[in-house]
């Protein structure tokens, strides 16, 4: 137990609730989600949540049935109501955090940009930050303040109700039935979730490939997801497909984008960029398309390179093999003894010749 993280539950409950009820049709806030989450993170040792409980009866009871315990917070006329809940749940959350040391982690759950002071004042105590909003209400300025950010909508065992389908008006005309049928079945969306995974496959490779650069030393799955939270607070592998963080990781090994091998501690590898394969693969490509382009004795300008490579290879990513830019593949592949990389202040570029293999 003593190695659990704390957890402190802050509800910014008019907020949460009702973003979620005007974006999904009116349906019902449901707060086992959000504790079913928090379970998988650490101990919840504070539950609170903030409002004018006299609008959420049904809410209450669900709430105390969860054992959250409800702050008051009375109704008053115009912006000033809002505030009051907005101050008490900030200043009792600051109390919180001086007078329990054990308090690891505070999680914020609420889409209102005025929780961003909040946010940065609990990470300045050296709290671990996670926030939870229903997408379609949150501020954009509040995810990227959070070490972690879970959206409602997503998190398992939440329901989403199906859009209602529009009412046709009693004298319009009638489509041909098999028309109706073409027009209504739903586009595969192959090529987004391909391209969605491509991306995150290049994501993955420059994190690791700059973690390795900073620190010279083992790169752990759980350092690297730690790494992927604060690069985008919003990250999540279930977005893409995978149950699990490791799931993920086993599926960009074998996609040879990583390679993974028995790390510090059980069930946290060591993950690491390939070596050889898909480097000396490209380095190769990246020779042999130099030499078509540039004839005997020719060089090519690094402008436009890039596309070439695509053609003759499609799927040519230098962020998956680790590198920030094309220019620092090209001064990899320079290196190595592929191509041969200098600068021309007469083209105003960098040129590439073949190099013998």
């Amino acid at each position: 137990m003593d190695q659990e993280d704390r957890i402190a539950l802050f509800l910014d409950y008019e907020n949460l609730a009702l973003g979620f009820r005007d974006h999904h049709g009116g349906t019902a806030f449901d707060f086992r989600p959000v504790a079913d989450a928090l379970a998988e993170r650490g101990r919840v040792v504070v539950r609170r949540a903030y409002a004018d409980w006299s609008y959420f009866d049904e809410d209450r009871r669900m709430l105390t049935r969860n054992h959250v315990e409800l702050i008051e917070i009375p109704q008053r006329m115009g912006a000033s109501r809002k505030n009051a809940a907005d101050i008490k749940m900030a200043v009792d959350a600051v109390e919180l955090a001086f007078e329990r040391d054990y308090i690891s982690t505070f999680v914020i759950c609420t889409g209102d940009s005025d929780f961003t002071p909040l946010v940065h004042k609990l990470r300045e105590l050296n709290k671990r930050v996670v926030g939870v909003g229903v997408e379609k209400s949150t501020s954009a300025l509040l995810p990227p303040a959070c070490d972690e950010f879970l959206f409602y909508d997503r998190l398992e065992g939440v329901e989403i109700p199906p859009p209602r389908a529009r009412r046709t008006p009693a004298g319009a005309a009638t489509q041909e039935p098999r028309q109706a049928v073409q027009a209504a079945e739903p586009q595969p969306a192959v090529e987004e979730s391909v391209r969605d995974v491509e991306a995150l496959a290049a994501l993955v490779a420059q994190t690791v490939a700059g973690l390795q650069g900073s620190s010279g030393g083992e790169v752990t799955a759980s350092r690297l997801k730690r790494t992927l939270l604060r690069k985008d607070p919003t990250f999540s592998e279930s977005d893409y497909g995978f149950r699990t963080f490791g799931e993920l990781l086993r599926h960009l090994a074998a996609h040879n984008v990583i390679e993974l091998a028995e790390g510090p501690a059980k069930g946290d590898p060591e993950v690491s960029l390939p070596e050889h394969g898909d480097r000396e693969t490209a380095f190769g490509l990246l020779r042999s398309v130099v030499a078509d382009l540039a004839g005997e004795g020719g060089a090519v300008a690094l402008s436009g390179l890039k596309d070439q490579l695509r053609r003759a290879r499609p799927d040519f990513s230098e962020k998956k093999l680790g590198y920030r830019s094309f220019l620092q593949f090209c001064k990899a592949a320079a290196t190595a003894g592929a191509v041969a990389l200098s600068w021309h202040p007469d083209a105003d570029d960098y040129l590439l010749t073949p190099q013998s293999p």
